[in-house]
């Protein structure tokens, strides 16, 4: 048999798959464990965004739509943009995916050449590491440590170019740190990304769900120079509790956006209408069940922050956004939990959810190996009862 593709060969499964499995597995087995790795609200899709997807059915929408998407979503897409983050985009500037995730590929694709290098700042998603690699692309990680607030720095970020760089990824808010960056942080990064001519894929997916008043600010309307450099990737997955529809979509200039939906044309081709039909209600209707969730979510994170501060041997910083906190298990390295020699964060879940029976997801694949993840997208039930858990297993 010939040799299967190099670039596909190289990509590796999810770090995090492993954990999860296991915790599927003794929760089949009826043991009572209790997971914080979910990267999805706990809520249910609201009624009115339901009903839409149910009226499509009903009216018979299912058949296939242009491949960027209806022109009515993304028209919904510009109108949305231009009232949360005063960016003006024109529909043929748009393009639906199915999920964001899949927007993220598509502007890789679309930028990226075989021996490009691409910044990532870490910690970063696990995806975005894979994805790089997936086009053909060299990742280059830079890290940002706790003490910097797990942000990019201008000087980190300058100090990373070469004539080779391409891009660079930004996720803000960002998973898995839960960090903000600031308008004056971001035109900092803008200002090195204009200098060396580096386009941004800019994930902004959780720019719904920030905390303590603050106001988001999108890269690309910090002037034309960096918004034709940026493609914002977003979707309707985690500010209105819509994952399983899977639809996600990139902004971007007009020459990337058509190499991205021509792209997009041989491969998967146009996201399902009926998701579609129900993401324009999503994006044109009430934003009041998407406020109702944030704060449900920043009432969680502050007590997890509070009493996950308050237990020795851990600690963590506040979240600014999305729905996670990042425990950092520095102290915990080179001790012996339950028999069972705590060498990385990988080592540190395992042993927590066999004898915690607690499941988080291990930071070692998210370019932090002394971390681990904890999403506050679940009950406030399992968040306190969670935090015993884990006093009890490291007092033991």
């Amino acid at each position: 048999m010939k040799q299967l593709s190099e670039i596909a060969s190289a990509v590796q499964a999810s770090t995090t798959m492993a954990i999860d499995s296991m915790f599927k597995q003794m929760k089949a087995d009826g043991i009572d464990v209790i997971g914080f790795g979910a990267g999805e609200p706990d809520f249910n899709t609201p009624d009115d965004i339901k009903a839409a997807g149910i009226a499509a059915i009903e009216n018979n929408f299912t058949r296939y739509t242009p491949a960027a998407g209806t022109v009515e979503l993304r028209q919904a897409i510009c109108d949305r943009m231009k009232a949360d983050c005063g960016l003006e985009y024109q529909p043929s500037q748009v393009v639906a995916t199915s999920g964001a995730k899949h927007a993220v590929y598509l502007a890789l694709r679309a930028l990226v050449n075989p021996g490009d290098e691409v910044i990532l700042p870490a910690p970063f998603w696990v995806s975005y590491y894979e994805l790089i690699k997936m086009v053909g692309g060299t990742p280059v990680v830079v890290t940002a440590t706790e003490a910097e607030h797990f942000k990019l720095t201008p000087e980190k970020l300058e100090a990373a170019v070469t004539p080779k760089t391409k891009a660079l990824i930004l996720n803000n808010p960002s998973n898995p740190t839960g960090m903000v960056y600031s308008r004056e942080e971001l035109q900092a990064l803008a200002d090195v990304c204009v200098r060396n001519d580096l386009y941004v894929v800019d994930d902004e997916i959780y720019y719904g769900l920030l905390y303590d008043g603050r106001t988001f600010t999108s890269l690309a309307s910090l002037g034309e120079e960096i918004k034709e450099r940026s493609i914002i990737i977003n979707g309707v997955s985690k500010s209105y509790a819509m994952t399983g529809w899977r639809i996600g979509y990139a902004c971007a200039s007009a020459p990337v956006a058509k190499v991205m939906a021509n792209y997009v044309s041989h491969s998967t081709g146009s996201p399902c209408s009926i998701s579609q039909k129900a993401a324009v209600t999503a994006l044109a209707g009430s934003q009041e069940e998407t406020e109702r969730m944030r704060q449900a979510f920043e009432e969680r994170r502050n007590y997890i922050v509070e009493h996950m501060n308050a237990i020795p041997g851990v600690s963590c910083l506040k979240p600014e956004g999305a729905f996670y906190v990042m425990m950092n298990v520095e102290q915990l390295i080179g001790r012996t939990l339950h028999g069972a020699e705590i060498k990385d964060a990988d080592d540190f879940a395992d042993a927590f959810l066999k004898h915690g029976l607690v499941a988080v997801v291990p930071c070692t694949g998210f370019g932090a190996p002394t971390f681990v993840r904890w999403s506050y997208a679940t009950s406030m039930d399992n968040i306190k009862e969670g935090l015993k858990r884990l006093e009890k297993f490291l007092a033991e």
